[in-house]
């Protein structure tokens, strides 16, 4: 996949920084954007995301998505979090899930975030930045649990353009599958890798009250599906919920 690809040395957050070239530029092409070190990265529900400068991968991807409903977004979501699930599959990382609705995990332990904003024109869904946070040499994190990366999970110390490649690449593969509306595809890969999908876990609601309750899947427009008492149920949305264990 030919992408033009912006490498800084350090930035705020690559998310932020493609939406001022949309603002200014009017973005064409595609485009990635790299930071060596990213100072402000977020995550869902304005959560930061903490790398050491060059010790992991933090870019972005702005991708048109003409064809793509605001109602079909949550499928780009899906495709992201595949696409790393699978490239950390082929480098041989151990039991990898997404832990929903974006967070890709190593047995229980967090090594990659992505965060996706729409670019929305005339009430339709233009274009989307897909932000990603990779932990790829970082080995230790201060005063932070259940984090990971790829070194620590298999000894090897990788550069970050190679890994930042093959990336692309797995993308450019489930673009093609979002291009196709293949979505059954996707959403039932996407199932089958779901942390503690068919389990019974534990959730936090925003009073903070708990609840077990067992995965059954997501909805086409994300919300999780959540099998409760008396066999009834709920669909949750990322606000109103947190998957705790």
């Amino acid at each position: 996949m030919k992408l033009e690809i912006d490498k800084l040395r350090t930035i705020d957050s690559t998310n932020d920084y493609l939406k001022l070239l949309i603002k200014k530029d009017d973005l064409q092409n595609d485009k990635v954007v790299w930071a060596l070190e990213q100072t402000k990265g977020r995550g869902q529900m304005g959560t930061s995301w903490a790398a050491d400068s060059g010790k992991n991968l933090t870019f972005s991807v702005f991708r048109k998505v003409k064809n793509l409903s605001i109602n079909e977004q949550f499928y780009a979501l899906m495709a992201a979090s595949l696409a790393v699930k699978d490239v950390l599959d082929k480098l041989l990382i151990k039991n990898v899930r997404v832990k929903w609705p974006n967070d890709i995990l190593s047995d229980k332990k967090k090594i990659c975030g992505i965060l996706i904003e729409n670019v929305i024109k005339k009430s339709q869904l233009h274009a989307m930045i897909i932000g990603v946070g990779l932990n790829v040499n970082q080995t230790e994190w201060n005063g932070l649990e259940g984090v990971t990366s790829i070194k620590n999970e298999t000894g090897i110390h990788f550069e970050l353009e190679e890994i930042l490649r093959l990336l692309l690449e797995q993308f450019h593969y489930y673009v093609d599958l979002l291009l196709q509306k293949d979505f059954s595809t996707i959403k039932k890969d996407y199932e089958n890798h779901l942390f503690r999908n068919g389990k019974p876990s534990t959730f936090k609601k925003k009073d903070n009250s708990l609840f077990t309750g067992i995965i059954q899947g997501v909805t086409d427009l994300g919300k999780l599906i959540v099998l409760e008492e008396d066999e009834v149920l709920n669909e949750y949305s990322l606000k109103e919920i947190q998957l705790l264990f």
